[in-house]
């Protein structure tokens, strides 16, 4: 049995720019993915830590970080697209919550941005749960 946890913010920076067109200026931002080991005795799981940055050219407006696990039974295999599916579930989750702790910011008309499924090395992922 898979069970997923609650989405985590381990930390929401947000520093409110002082000079921002009404065009919106520059401002750019990046999602990183870190996957990560859990293991209990007599269960495994692994972590997906999603972290976004928001920048205008050099100043940063938002860190954005949040954890989502998932725990697994030992007798339990779990395939590539189980991976890919619980990566997919985490960063909806991820994408929610930013969709509500957006509102009332400079960033109230931005989204996150779109997860590159083909960047993700699922293969070394795989061994996080087996080994």
């Amino acid at each position: 049995m898979i069970e997923q946890t609650d989405l985590v913010v381990n930390e929401w920076i947000y520093i409110p720019p002082v000079n921002i067109p009404d065009s919106g200026g520059n401002i750019t931002s990046q999602v990183t993915l870190e996957v990560m080991k859990k293991t209990a005795p007599t269960k495994k799981g692994i972590a997906c830590r999603f972290t976004c940055r928001f920048v205008n050219e050099s100043d940063a407006i938002l860190l954005y970080v949040a954890e989502d696990s998932y725990v697994i039974d030992l007798a339990d295999k779990v395939d590539r697209n189980e991976i890919l599916r619980m990566i997919r579930n985490s960063y909806s989750k991820y994408t929610d919550k930013f969709e509500f702790r957006k509102l009332g910011t400079i960033l109230e008309n931005r989204k996150l941005p779109v997860l590159e499924e083909h960047n993700i090395d699922v293969d070394a992922i795989v061994p996080l749960l087996y080994f």
